[in-house]
C-alpha cells in the first residue's frame, strides 16, 4: 500500500471490529470537554439558557473518562468473557505495569506547575485498585458500584466529621481530595460491568442509554432537592477540629456537625463534590452519552472519525494538551478563553488524526503497551479463554 493511499485506507479500516469506533469517539469527547473545562470560559450552567450549556463539561468530562477507563479495563482482560484464572497473574502485571506508568506520566505534568488538577496521578492508582474483580461478573462489578456510590460520599463524611477533618497528604489525595477513590472507582466498576455486556451490541447499548437517562434524572433530581431545602455543599460544612485533646472533643465534634456533613454528602451535585447526587446524575449522563456514541457511530461514521482518532489516544492528547497549555502561559500561570479552546480542540482533532493515518498508536499509549507487555511476559496481547458471559 503506497503513502498516498494511506488515507483512504484509514478512512475505510480505522474504527472497524475488533476495534469499537463509538468508544473512541466518548474518549474524544472526554478529552475535549476536559480541555474546555481546564481553559474555557464558561458561564453558570441554566437550562433556560443555551448558551451557558457549555459549563456540562465541569466534573462530567472526567467522569465519562472514569466510566470509558473502567470499559478499557474490561476489554483488554476478556471482553465479555471473564479471564481465565491461569491469566490472572499475567494480566495483574500488565495493569500493575500500565498503573505505574501513567502514575509517573501524572507526576511529570503535575511538575509543569499549571492549575489543572492531574487526574492521571489517580488512574494509575485505579487500574491496580480493579486487580482483585477481574474475575467479577457484570451483577458484582454493578452491585459493587452501587454500594461505593451510595454508601461511600456519606460513610467518608461520617469518618471526616468524627475525626474532625484531618489533612493528612494520603487522606487528603485519595479520600477527600479533587478526584476522592469512593467516587472513581464506583465509576470505574461501573465501565467495567458496560465492557462486560457485548458493550458493541446494540441491545447493550439502548439498555445503556434508558439507564443512564434514569440515573441522571434520578441524581440531578436528588440534587435539586438539596438545593430547594438548603443543604449546605460539602465546601459549607462546620471544619471544626480548632480544638485538641480528649477535653474539647465534645465541643469540637458539635461544631463539626456529623450529621450535617454526611446529609450534604448524599445531596451533593456540584462538580468534583463527590457526593451521591453526583456520582448518580454525573455517571448516568457519562453513560447515555458512552451509549449514544455507540449508536452513532454507523450511521455517522465518517464525520465521528477524527473524534475516534482523537478518542484512540486519550493518554498522549490529555498529556499533550497540559503542555501546550503550561507553555503557553508559563508555570503557574492561567488563560481562560473558549476562542482558545476551540484552536486547541481543532488542533487535537489534526494532529490525532493525521497520527493516526501516519503512526497508528498515540505516543504515549506505545510507551504503556510496550511497559504492560514487559510486566506481563507477554510479545503481545494475550488470548483470553474462560467462561463466556451471558448479554
Amino acid at each position: 500500500m503506497s503513502n498516498a493511499s494511506a488515507p483512504a485506507r484509514w478512512f475505510h479500516e480505522f474504527g472497524r471490529p475488533p476495534r469499537i469506533l463509538g468508544l473512541d469517539v466518548a474518549r474524544g469527547l472526554a478529552i475535549l470537554g476536559m480541555a474546555g473545562a481546564h481553559i474555557g470560559d464558561t458561564p453558570v450552567f441554566d437550562w433556560s439558557d443555551p448558551a451557558t450549556w457549555t459549563d456540562l463539561v465541569h466534573g462530567r468530562s472526567s467522569i465519562l473518562f472514569a466510566v470509558l477507563a473502567g470499559v478499557s479495563i474490561a476489554l483488554m482482560t476478556g471482553r465479555s468473557t471473564l479471564p481465565a484464572p491461569e491469566r490472572l497473574p499475567a494480566l495483574r502485571l500488565a495493569l500493575v505495569g500500565r498503573g505505574g506508568v501513567i502514575f509517573v506520566i501524572g507526576l511529570a505534568l503535575e511538575f509543569l506547575h499549571t492549575p489543572i488538577a492531574v487526574i492521571l496521578i489517580l488512574y494509575g492508582l485505579l487500574y491496580a485498585a480493579v486487580i482483585p474483580v477481574l474475575r467479577w461478573r457484570p451483577w458484582q462489578l454493578l452491585t459493587g458500584a452501587a454500594v461505593l456510590a451510595l454508601a461511600g460520599p456519606p460513610l467518608l463524611a461520617l469518618i471526616s466529621a468524627l475525626t474532625l477533618h484531618p489533612s493528612g497528604a494520603g487522606i487528603g489525595f485519595v479520600l477527600y481530595g479533587s478526584y476522592p477513590i469512593t467516587v472513581w472507582l464506583a465509576l470505574v466498576l461501573g465501565g467495567m460491568a458496560l465492557g462486560r455486556l457485548h458493550v458493541d451490541g446494540i441491545r447493550t447499548a439502548w439498555v445503556a442509554l434508558g439507564t443512564g437517562v434514569a440515573l441522571a434524572v434520578v441524581g440531578y433530581g436528588l440534587g435539586a432537592v438539596g438545593a430547594a431545602q438548603n443543604v449546605p455543599s460539602p465546601d459549607d460544612r462546620g471544619v471544626g477540629g480548632m480544638r485538641g485533646g480528649w477535653d474539647d472533643y465534645p465541643q469540637a465534634l458539635a461544631e463539626a456537625d456529623p450529621l450535617r456533613a454526611v446529609i450534604s454528602a448524599v445531596f451533593a451535585v456540584e462538580p468534583h463534590s463527590g457526593g451521591v447526587a453526583e456520582i448518580l446524575g454525573s455517571g448516568g449522563f457519562a453513560l447515555a452519552l458512552i451509549a449514544l456514541c455507540l449508536l452513532l457511530s454507523t450511521p455517522l461514521r465518517w464525520p465521528m472519525l477524527p473524534f475516534g482518532a482523537l478518542g484512540s489516544m486519550p493518554l498522549s492528547a490529555y498529556s499533550g494538551h497540559i503542555l501546550f497549555i503550561a507553555l503557553l502561559v508559563g508555570p503557574g500561570g492561567f488563560y481562560s478563553s473558549n476562542a482558545f479552546w476551540a484552536a486547541l480542540s481543532a488542533g487535537l482533532l489534526v494532529i490525532s488524526t493525521a497520527w493516526s493515518i501516519v503512526v497508528g498508536q498515540g505516543p504515549l499509549e506505545q510507551v504503556v503497551s510496550a511497559v504492560a507487555r514487559k510486566m506481563s511476559g507477554v510479545s503481545a496481547p494475550p488470548v483470553i479463554t474462560g467462561p463466556r458471559l451471558n448479554p
